[in-house]
């Protein structure tokens, strides 16, 4: 706790001189991880700690597919959303396919469908390993937002190919067979999270409108229906993760809505102040999260590390994520550039860690195997996503700025529906 408490301190110190570097928050905690883990002082071990790591991850997850959720706008999905919808329902299938594909001949030692779910594990990005490249405000509003939405959208569209994989390969859902577990995981799950987002949003609103609630405790209530709607799925046997995916949608739309009947308070609830308090929790579960991980999980691996688990994990950070945004994105018009800056940032993060620690937690045959390459792979994408993001995304918008001064009318990248975000000519850091 100690190591933990000043290794967030003293990034917190440091966070905003350091978000212009190299050395990205991630990198800090999963280094501190590898230092107090078996590698190093052998201060934490999963063996001795086996609940922690997975309610700390999981945990974490749960308040980033909510939150993630709650902050998409579908009007802005609607103006701009050409981008990620190409991204979601194209560029993520073929991830999925081409990364099983390209598993076969590298990682022998699995089965067909602890190939496929290597692949599933593997296609959820995480904006947070990279967050200069969507938050560097020269590089074209359009391709930022395309970006974040992809990542705040793909983790929960996953899940349903993640639980069956599981249950075709024999895993806890096996005995339930692939039909029911669709219905449960997707359906019902879906179902009990949307009823639960709708209606906790709604009384929320119902109650502020009237006076009733303090502001004060508005995040507290938000956090509550993420816990809910978990639950709920989790005690009908369903997937909670799916569940608070879907109440994250159905409460951040809620919230948005105008309301009728009745003129809103000066304090009525805004959808970004009550779902605060939740995004700063679940960043600093995922901060602790990167911390664990390199303690309990990727510093066991580097010990037996394999140049298969290490070709793999460029494979994937690299051709695995680049061709399918290239395919999802012919058509729209995109410079060559903007589709290799997208391609390159598909960083893998928490969702391929929980998802690739609940599927060592069935052990099938290949676990090892399979949990070595997705460490492997995320380790990675920390160093090198972290690494590059300030400095390509000063390069992309370098490259905005003059394509913006030299033919403003027909770059597809400005093309929004307000002009008040297009970005500026001027260069420098941001």
């Amino acid at each position: 706790m100690v190591v933990a408490a000043g290794a967030i301190a003293g990034y917190g110190v440091f966070s905003r001189r350091l978000a212009t570097t190299v050395v990205s928050g991630p990198l800090v905690f999963v280094v501190c991880g590898l230092a107090i883990g078996p590698l190093g002082l052998d201060l934490l071990n999963r063996e001795r700690d086996p609940e922690l790591t997975r309610a700390l991850f999981e945990s974490a997850l749960v308040l980033m597919l909510f939150t993630d959720a709650a902050s998409i706008r579908v009007g802005a999905l609607r103006r701009e959303g050409f981008l990620a919808l190409r991204l979601l329902a194209v560029g993520l299938p073929a991830t999925i396919v081409l990364g099983w594909l390209l598993a076969w001949p590298l990682l022998p030692g699995l089965g067909v469908w602890e190939l496929a779910l290597v692949a599933i594990v593997l296609a959820p990005t995480d904006a947070a390993l990279g967050q200069q490249a969507v938050s560097n405000k020269r590089v074209p509003p359009l391709i930022r937002h395309g970006l974040s939405v992809e990542s705040g959208l793909n983790d929960g569209l996953a899940l349903p190919f993640f639980l069956l994989a599981l249950a075709a390969g024999g895993g806890s859902h096996a005995h339930a067979g692939v039909g029911e577990t669709f219905l449960r995981a997707l359906l019902l799950s879906g179902a009990l999270g949307i009823a639960a987002g709708w209606g906790g949003a709604h009384v929320l609103r119902w109650s502020a409108l009237r006076g009733w609630s303090s502001p004060t405790w508005w995040p507290y209530t938000t956090l509550a229906v993420a816990a809910i709607a978990y639950v709920l799925c989790v005690a009908a046997q369903g997937s909670g993760f799916i569940g608070a995916w879907a109440a994250g949608l159905a409460f951040g739309h809620r919230m948005r809505r105008a309301p009728s009947g009745r003129r809103p308070r000066a304090d009525s609830p805004d959808p970004a102040r009550s779902t605060e308090f939740s995004e700063r929790l679940g960043l600093l579960l995922a901060s602790l999260s990167f911390l664990v991980f390199g303690a309990v999980i990727l510093g066991p691996v580097l010990a037996n590390l394999t140049w298969r688990m290490v070709a793999y994990a460029l494979i994937s950070l690299t051709v695995v994520r680049m061709l399918p945004v290239a395919l999802a994105l012919i058509g729209t018009g995109l410079r060559p550039a903007s589709l290799a800056y997208m391609g390159w940032f598909g960083p893998r993060g928490l969702a391929s860690l929980v998802f690739g620690l609940l599927a060592l937690e069935e052990g099938m045959p290949g676990s090892p195997l399979l949990s070595g390459v997705i460490a492997v792979t995320v380790g990675l994408s920390v160093c090198l996503h972290g690494a590059s993001a300030p400095f390509l995304g000063n390069r992309y918008g370098d490259w905005f700025a003059g394509r913006l001064r030299t033919d403003p009318t027909s770059l597809r990248e400005n093309t929004l529906a307000d002009p008040r975000h297009a970005a500026p000519p001027q260069t420098g850091n941001t």
